[in-house]
């Protein structure tokens, strides 16, 4: 079996380079940035698109209803992870999923601007889950295939990707927000098909620069045993649609739903690999110790996904967004968070370069990571007196939060490919992103329990909690690289 970190022929070549990486990074770079771009250009209108009026152009739902079901959609999106790796490693490679996810997500955009209402909502959002989630994994599975485990650059190599991620991530609500308050909210998500197109069409011409391990199912399906698999996928289309049908899941119980799922899902996924004997002694340690940083990214990204929930009708309600005579759309607070990635992204590269095997463990990054996010939400606090709050306030709490994201997000990515067993590369990851499908699924749910003129409670338990799984994740770092090993 091919181990989808190994060091392969791209990474050894001593052809052009990237910013001092592999050169085919740089075509992962290129999809992952036109996929944020249409992504969070989408995301950043759809709670308005959702709640506002019909004759402001929106569907006119509840709000609360709304921000619940931004939070489960986000949650789907990387629910459907599973989906694409398992794609890739039992039957088609990485490369392979990536370009056809990338075409589902087009085409799902495509939905959303062309077909009218409820219709376009639903086509529009299943086809962008599917894609996006069969995207996320793989593209994170590839950057990982350029490196060997022992390459110092990885944290380095995932951060410059991560910058690829919030350029886009800038860009993409800045432009749809804008056209959204011209030319109204489907011209908004037709841009954000167009930048997947051009994303796609750059991407097809690079697939040749990817690792020929890319290509290769890391723990191929028998033959023999594709019919029982065809039968469970048909079986669980079924059941989802009978649930639906049945009214046993509703718009109003989804996002606990979902949260239910990726709870059972995770724990399947992990038995699967702890009791699988294609996992030796030593891997078997490693994915133990994996478990805590999946918790704690559960944690950190139900706070830091409010940004598509309660901070998104925050900013429209509550937030001061006048730059002199001019007032800024309220979906381009989104666009502050890439700002500063953009702006940091490279330094903390750098940092961890220059350390070298002299950086923090990746536990202690970890906890840092819910800390500063947790002090973040606790900010919130002195603003309840405010009429409106200042935005320069608001840019500092995001702030904070990039600083969060900084040291978990792309460093959680690291961990799960030098983490994960040869025969489970992609799915490792996927696990990974099962943490973050859960945190965004919760941050739907949480911002229910937000009452305007009553928001300190909420926010000394969203913030105070955060701290106090910090701290613990930091106070478990010696257990921790016990099950590592040589890991760090």
């Amino acid at each position: 079996m091919l181990r989808m970190s190994t060091a392969t022929t791209s990474t050894k070549s001593s052809g052009k380079t990237f910013f001092g990486h592999p050169g085919a990074l740089a075509s992962l770079f290129s999809v992952e940035m036109w996929e944020r771009f249409s992504f969070y250009g989408m995301q950043g209108l759809l709670a308005y698109y959702m709640y506002y009026s019909v004759t402001d152009g929106g569907l006119g739902m509840d709000q609360g209803l709304a921000l619940s079901l931004v939070g489960a959609y986000g949650g789907a999106v990387y629910l459907s992870t599973i989906l694409g790796a398992w794609l890739s490693d039992r039957l088609f490679g990485s490369e392979r999923v990536l370009f056809f996810s990338a075409i589902a997500i087009m085409l799902g955009h495509i939905g959303l601007a062309l077909l009218p209402g409820y219709v376009g909502l639903i086509v529009g959002l299943v086809l962008v889950a599917i894609g996006s989630g069969g995207l996320k994994a793989n593209a994170v599975a590839l950057v990982g295939s350029l490196y060997s485990k022992d390459d110092p650059r990885i944290d380095a190599g995932f951060s410059l990707f991560y910058m690829g991620v919030n350029i886009g991530g800038l860009l993409g609500p800045l432009l749809t927000g804008w056209l959204q308050v011209k030319y109204g909210f489907h011209i908004g998500f037709a841009a954000a098909a167009v930048g997947m197109a051009i994303g796609l069409a750059i991407y097809a011409m690079g697939r040749k620069k990817l690792p020929e391990s890319g290509r290769i199912p890391s723990n191929p399906l028998p033959a023999a045993e594709r019919n029982r698999y065809v039968v469970i996928f048909v079986a669980v289309i079924v059941l989802i649609i009978a649930a639906f049908a049945s009214k046993i899941v509703t718009p109003q119980n989804l996002a606990s739903t979902i949260a239910y799922v990726v709870i059972a899902a995770s724990i399947v996924y992990f038995a699967l690999i702890l009791r699988s004997k294609k996992v030796n002694a030593t891997e078997r340690k490693q994915v133990w110790a994996f478990i805590p940083f999946y918790i704690g990214s559960a944690a950190f990204w139900a706070l830091f996904q409010q940004q598509f929930t309660f901070i998104a009708a925050y900013s429209d309600q509550r937030l001061d967004r006048h730059l002199g005579s001019w007032e800024m759309p309220p979906s381009w607070v989104t666009s502050i968070n890439p700002v500063f990635i953009i702006i940091f992204a490279g330094i903390f590269a750098a940092l961890w370069t220059k350390l070298g095997k002299r950086q923090p463990r990746t536990s202690m990054k970890f906890g840092l990571s819910l800390v500063v996010v947790g002090a973040a939400f606790l900010l919130f606090i002195p603003l309840e007196s405010f009429v409106k709050t200042p935005l320069l306030a608001l840019v500092g709490i995001l702030l904070l939060c990039t600083f969060a994201e900084l040291l978990l997000s792309p460093v959680g990515q690291a961990i799960a490919t030098k983490l994960a067993p040869a025969a489970f590369g992609t799915q490792m990851i996927a696990l990974f992103f099962l943490s973050v499908s859960l945190g965004t699924t919760l941050s739907g749910v949480l911002a229910g329990y937000y009452t305007e003129g009553n928001e300190i409670p909420y926010f000394i338990g969203m913030g105070g909690t955060a701290v106090v799984l910090g701290i613990a994740m930091m106070a478990a770092t010696p257990a921790l690289k016990k099950l590592m090993g040589s890991i760090h």
